[in-house]
């Protein structure tokens, strides 16, 4: 019988409820249970696809190629799991299910309403994923914080199901935020009292609650104060910290003896945890003492939650090179509206062009790959990267002054980036792109393939515009080698510039695929690459 753990989070969003859910899960795979993880989302879009990064941050797009919410990358990352569409649950989701229903006649005529039909759809997609995953336990998060009127259906869902099952079988664990004003110098745990008490007036109450403190673990008063006014044993407190590496936190939970309530609580045998693995993985991330400083040039720069995995990519890779990592935000408008500045990225080890949309921002993009090329500084272009750098090398290599993509100039006589085949005629916007794994066929005696070591891949996509194969051979006669393409050979998936130390473009984003124990190799291959010629070592053979 699959077991449920229901995380729900108060006082404020942003305060590592995501983070919690991970540490939870790998408290429990470490001791050989299987798990996965469910994101409820209470928006009413019906994935994350359509949402500009600044207002949501980073959309991250799975194998089957949904367009989910980030939550789900670091559930990924964390648990080495690979999720699909079913993981993600949206508001937009169940009221188009419900309705769609409605219309076909499914209710029999019956007055639909947000209780039975929408919180019965939402348990009907808890169960959906248990029964497909087999998983022993499975991880539901809900979006929001406990208080928002959108996020009540969910919970009313989870209010049910606590009833429906068996005693035992459920779990609720609920994360708030402990803050220490300067001017008492002391926790203060009323928030948290208000939150569990938020929470009881829609009938639940939480088993667990997992405090977020910046100023360290709580002190032993006030973990009794929280367990005496939310009805939790002083036990089944926690205090989720603030840590050097995101993978640290699983450990410092477990060191609190959160992993054996947890498997106490669900009924669960309690084997010895094996950390081993886990525990010198995280020693890789903390030893190392030099550093490289990577650029990252995009548009989305004063929001890091746009890069979330990118940023995760490039700390993967940092610590496989055996250094730690700078990664600092460079907004490429910038160097619109003054050319000149470019010149800052001088001071770089190595420079990133992460993916992205639209021609706010392109020309600067366009400029940080001159730079790069010209004075050879380690550069890494994903998708939108790889399209720019063909502009830039057909402008500046080639001479082709005009040429440009058509997502930034759709009447240009040089397209030398153009719409996919299947994408004209496209009307609407969700959904629609090249989403999710393809195969790559990679090319032998190439970058690529030393980094890969294979012939065939599988990497996730999300995509309109892809290199004209009417320029192919003049790229190829300006120095350009495509070390990767499709296997029907009709799109290019990777591009480098065998002139420079390290110049290589992905059409795909490995950063999808990275993991903290198996870095993506293109992002290891920057990474190593700026490692190495800082410290003027040989152009690097991986």
């Amino acid at each position: 019988m699959t077991k449920c753990i229901f995380i729900t989070g108060g006082v404020l969003s942003g305060i590592g409820k995501g983070l919690v859910t991970c540490s939870v899960g790998k408290m429990l795979q470490v001791r050989g249970f299987k798990v996965t993880a469910i994101k409820c989302d209470p928006y009413l879009n019906v994935d994350a696809g359509t949402m500009n990064p600044y207002i949501h941050g980073e959309v991250f797009v799975l194998d089957d190629g949904y367009e989910a919410d980030m939550d789900l990358g670091a559930y990924e990352r964390f648990l080495g799991v690979e999720l699909s569409g079913l993981n993600n649950v949206t508001s937009g989701q169940l009221y188009q299910q419900v309705i769609r229903r409605e219309r076909e006649g499914g209710y029999l005529g019956r007055c639909v309403q947000i209780i039975p039909h929408i919180t019965d759809e939402v348990k009907r997609r808890i169960r959906l994923v248990a029964e497909k995953s087999r998983a022993d336990v499975v991880l539901v998060e809900c979006g929001g914080t406990v208080g928002d009127i959108e996020s009540l259906p969910f919970l009313e869902a989870f209010r049910q199901m606590r009833q429906e099952e068996k005693r035992g079988d459920t779990l609720l664990i609920h994360v708030t935020l402990v803050p220490v004003l300067d001017a008492v110098g002391e926790p203060k745990t009323k928030p948290t009292q208000h939150s569990v008490k938020e929470l009881r007036a829609i009938g639940l109450q939480p088993d667990i609650i997992a405090a977020r403190c910046e100023e360290g673990e709580l002190p032993v008063s006030a973990k009794q104060k929280i367990a005496l006014y939310c009805s939790v044993e002083e036990r089944a407190v926690f205090t989720s910290v603030d840590v050097g590496t995101l993978y640290e936190l699983p450990l410092v939970l477990e060191g609190q003896g959160m992993g054996d309530v947890v498997s106490e609580y669900l009924g669960l045998d309690k084997p010895k945890a094996d950390w081993s693995h886990w525990k010198a993985m995280v020693a890789r991330y903390k030893e190392p003492k030099d550093s490289v400083r990577i650029a990252m040039c995009g548009k989305y720069a004063e929001l890091r939650d746009c890069y979330v995995s990118v940023n995760e990519a490039l700390r993967h890779a940092a610590a496989a090179s055996g250094c730690k990592i700078n990664i600092e935000w460079i907004e490429t408008e910038d160097f619109e509206k003054h050319p000149e500045e470019v010149k800052v990225l001088k001071d770089f080890d190595g420079v990133i062009v992460p993916g992205g949309f639209g021609k706010r921002g392109a020309l600067g993009k366009i400029r940080t790959i001159e730079y790069c090329r010209v004075n050879d500084k380690p550069l890494l272009g994903i998708c939108y990267g790889l399209q720019l750098s063909v502009v830039e090398i057909s402008r500046d290599v080639i001479g082709l002054e005009d040429a440009d993509s058509t997502e930034c100039e759709p009447h240009t006589p040089n397209p030398v980036i153009d719409l996919l085949p299947e994408q004209r005629g496209v009307n609407e916007m969700g959904g629609t792109m090249r989403l999710g794994s393809h195969p790559v066929h990679v090319k032998p005696g190439t970058l690529a393939y030393s980094l890969y070591g294979s012939e065939m891949i599988n990497e996730r996509h999300r995509h309109r515009w892809e290199v004209n194969p009417e320029y192919w051979d003049r790229l190829e006669k300006a120095g350009i080698v495509f070390s990767a393409w499709s296997p029907d050979g009709r799109r290019k998936e990777m591009i480098e510039y065998p002139d420079n130390y390290f110049f290589l473009g992905t059409q795909f984003h490995p950063e999808f695929k990275s993991r903290p124990w198996a870095p993506s190799p293109p992002y290891y291959g920057l990474v190593k690459a700026s490692y190495d010629k800082k410290r003027g070592l040989p152009k690097p053979e991986f």
